[in-house]
């Protein structure tokens, strides 16, 4: 299937959806901002380890490009550890959200925000290898109909020694209906979704999983499962070198019914590790 990156009823129908999302998710206290109001992190823990381990002496002088930011918990989490931000995230009212956060916690002049769709990132941001990290996490490429493309513009925007860190849902978690078997919540989902799909799953699912009361009128997504192989080659083909890959069996949101809560806000499995439900990779732009 042909998709105009730019525009279309894809992009209109997803920007929609994460529109009506803001204001459930800032009022959800699975978006509790308590912490990042007194100066501290919200980054999960795959994050939060993952970053310590990329920059163990901190993130003061680093810039860092964070796309797909949604209204910038994450975004600011990293302001507070010591870096400059700029965030780009396709939603309007997530970004007016970002720019008020960032204005209260009075870290403006460190923290940038964007309205732009991504692939439209080089031209509203013109600044290529300026950045020191691009970081981009949880429930990202899915809604991105081309991966290949995506890895491009994060290896454009990248310093020669900057890194891409990138951690999301694993695409095989994917293949589940996230609604659970017939079973009830204790079951194990059953298969619904192909690993790799030619076509997009066009969805129309009015649920949240920040507010499960939620009933969404923007209902229709549009989303792509990308297999492994398919990101990994993307971010190879655009000349980033892969350093560190892992597979996680924990999330930071309660992917399917039968998952169950592990600390931390994490979820995985009840009684054994089925299948990983997570991915992080870090990857450098070569200095030569």
């Amino acid at each position: 299937m042909s998709v105009d990156l730019r525009s279309g009823d894809w992009l209109d129908d997803n920007r929609a959806n994460w529109d009506e999302r803001v204001p459930v998710h800032v009022a959800s206290e699975f978006y509790d901002r308590a912490v990042l109001r007194s100066g501290g992190s919200q980054l999960d823990p795959i994050a939060r380890a993952g970053i310590e381990r990329l920059f163990p002496e901190g993130l003061e002088g680093k810039r860092v490009l964070h796309l797909q930011c949604h209204f910038g918990s994450d975004s600011l989490s990293l302001v507070n550890l010591g870096a400059t931000v700029v965030g780009i995230d396709f939603s309007e009212p997530a970004i007016d959200e970002a720019r008020r956060t960032a204005a209260e916690l009075g870290v403006a002049d460190r923290a940038r925000f964007i309205q732009a769709n991504v692939y439209d990132a080089r031209h509203l941001l013109p600044e290529p290898e300026s950045f020191d990290l691009v970081f981009t996490t949880w429930g990202t490429i899915g809604w991105l109909p081309d991966v290949a493309e995506w890895a491009r513009i994060v290896a454009w925007f990248l310093k020669p020694g900057g890194h891409l860190y990138f951690a999301d849902g694993h695409p095989t978690a994917w293949i589940f209906d996230d609604q659970g078997a017939a079973g009830g919540e204790a079951s194990l989902p059953s298969v619904k979704y192909p690993y790799a799909a030619s076509e997009p799953d066009v969805l129309d699912d009015p649920s949240d999983y920040a507010d499960t009361e939620t009933v969404l009128e923007h209902a229709r997504t549009w989303e792509w499962t990308h297999p492994l192989s398919e990101t990994m080659r993307a971010i190879r083909d655009a000349g980033l070198v892969i350093e560190e890959f892992e597979e996680h069996f924990r999330l930071p949101w309660r992917i399917f019914p039968a998952a169950v809560p592990l600390g931390e806000g994490m979820f995985g499995w009840p009684d054994a590790k089925w299948i990983p439900l997570a991915v992080e990779l870090v990857a450098v732009h070569p200095e030569h």
